[in-house]
């Protein structure tokens, strides 16, 4: 026969105590998210990290670059993200705006990780003026070009333009002879008729030396007013025609500058010449 033996009581208190501690040190312990923990174990010390975007379900910090097109998208942005210590800088080489908005401070380090670029978009008319530049085509493919670009031309206006891109093609028939400069400024080109019904007939198209034309540079930004000079050769194959743009390069840098200007006027912080390491 078992024999059960009751404890005293003061012993009895001992043992649940005993008891109620290893309880607790076996419950789990609830972790917040957004905490480093400590923590004991048999096997030694652990360092328990939440902080991480795992756990807080999101990120530790911004970062990133973000590209726009146009100066007013890269002001929206900046105007959301920017702080007193964020830095812009303008690369007129690359034709870039590009601004840190996590940059340094004056005392303390920062990850400079999220950024703003403006990485500005030529415009297709500006590509094709600045494609067919300095270029001989024939008369019809001239004639074809300016009737495509009429919205650019200036001066002459597209109208009169119209009329001697017109003429140019229904002159497709003949044999151009010589082409010579008149006072008023105008190129006159002499030709003979090679139709059976109007062989040996002559006849002349006057054609302006200079013309304006007005472009776009970049996609959302002023427009632009330059100048092109007609060129031309009589040769074998017949009459070919093109233009010559004068210093479209500068046209853009002084555009991109005013895009640099119009972000600076708008922003508190200064534009500085370069690009960020």
């Amino acid at each position: 026969m078992t024999t059960y033996t009751t404890a005293p009581a003061d012993q009895l208190d001992g043992i649940q105590s005993v008891i109620d501690i290893a309880q607790q040190a076996t419950e789990p312990t609830k972790l917040d998210p957004g905490h480093i923990y400590t923590i004991t174990t048999p096997r030694g010390v652990h360092q328990v990290d939440l902080t991480g975007p795992e756990h807080t379900g999101r990120p530790g910090r911004k970062h990133g670059t973000t590209t726009v097109r146009d100066a007013e998208s890269f002001l929206a942005y900046w105007a959301k993200h920017s702080d007193a210590d964020s830095e812009v800088y303008a690369d007129s080489d690359r034709l870039t705006v590009t601004a840190v908005l996590d940059a340094h401070t004056a005392t303390d380090p920062r990850w400079a990780g999220h950024r703003l670029h403006l990485a500005l978009r030529e415009t297709t008319a500006w590509k094709q003026w600045l494609h067919m530049d300095g270029q001989l085509m024939k008369q019809e493919e001239f004639a074809e070009f300016l009737e495509d670009h009429l919205p650019e031309l200036l001066e002459p206006s597209s109208a009169d333009m119209l009329e001697i891109a017109q003429s140019f093609q229904a002159a497709v028939k003949v044999d151009f002879q010589s082409a010579s400069r008149l006072s008023s400024g105008q190129r006159q080109f002499q030709y003979v008729e090679t139709q059976s019904t109007k062989a040996g007939q002559k006849g002349q198209l006057t054609v302006p030396e200079v013309f304006t034309i007005g472009l776009v540079p970049f996609e959302g930004s002023e427009g632009y007013r330059l100048t092109a000079r007609l060129r031309h050769r009589i040769g074998q194959d017949g009459l070919r025609l093109g233009y010559k743009l004068e210093r479209p390069d500068e046209v853009r840098k002084t555009a991109f500058a005013d895009v640099v200007k119009a972000v600076g006027e708008r922003i508190d912080s200064t534009v500085m010449n370069g690009s960020p390491a």
